[in-house]
């Protein structure tokens, strides 16, 4: 009946594979997938993704979101980790810190937190006013 005998598997996702968390559904608990995501509903837990994630106008989430751009509408409590960039739209409320490398925001929404534009990897180098600072033999190295 489910073809148990079966055991090949396909490395090859498709490039439409859309998960959507509906109005009315309540998760308590991590969701990882590899395709977009949308949540109109309620998370509670961390939500990871190599895609997009859509948080719309009545979706929820308490928990941190990792994945590569975001578009968010309604609520958010909790670290967000964004590759790409993320897009904070119509009455969205984000509480917590933001990391990601482009943020974007409508003058309706609400973000309470800190915002991170610096790539996790890369080394702090002094600014131009840190190395007026500097002595002469300082610099020369």
């Amino acid at each position: 009946m489910f073809n148990r005998g079966n055991t090949k598997s396909e490395g090859v996702m498709p490039t439409s594979n859309i998960n959507i968390i509906g109005y009315g559904t309540t998760i308590k608990g991590d969701i990882v997938c590899e395709g977009d995501i949308r949540i109109d509903g309620q998370v509670e837990g961390l939500v990871n993704t190599k895609a997009k994630i859509v948080v719309g106008p009545e979706g929820e989430i308490t928990g941190d979101l990792q994945c590569n751009s975001a578009d968010i509408l309604g609520k958010v409590t909790g670290i967000i980790k964004v590759d790409d960039i993320l897009f904070l739209k119509g009455n969205a409320v984000v509480k917590g810190d933001v990391f990601t490398k482009h943020f974007e925001m409508e003058p309706t929404a609400n973000f309470n937190g800190r915002c991170h534009m610096e790539p996790a990897h890369s080394e702090a180098k002094p600014s131009k006013h840190e190395k007026s600072k500097l002595k002469p033999e300082e610099t020369a190295a």
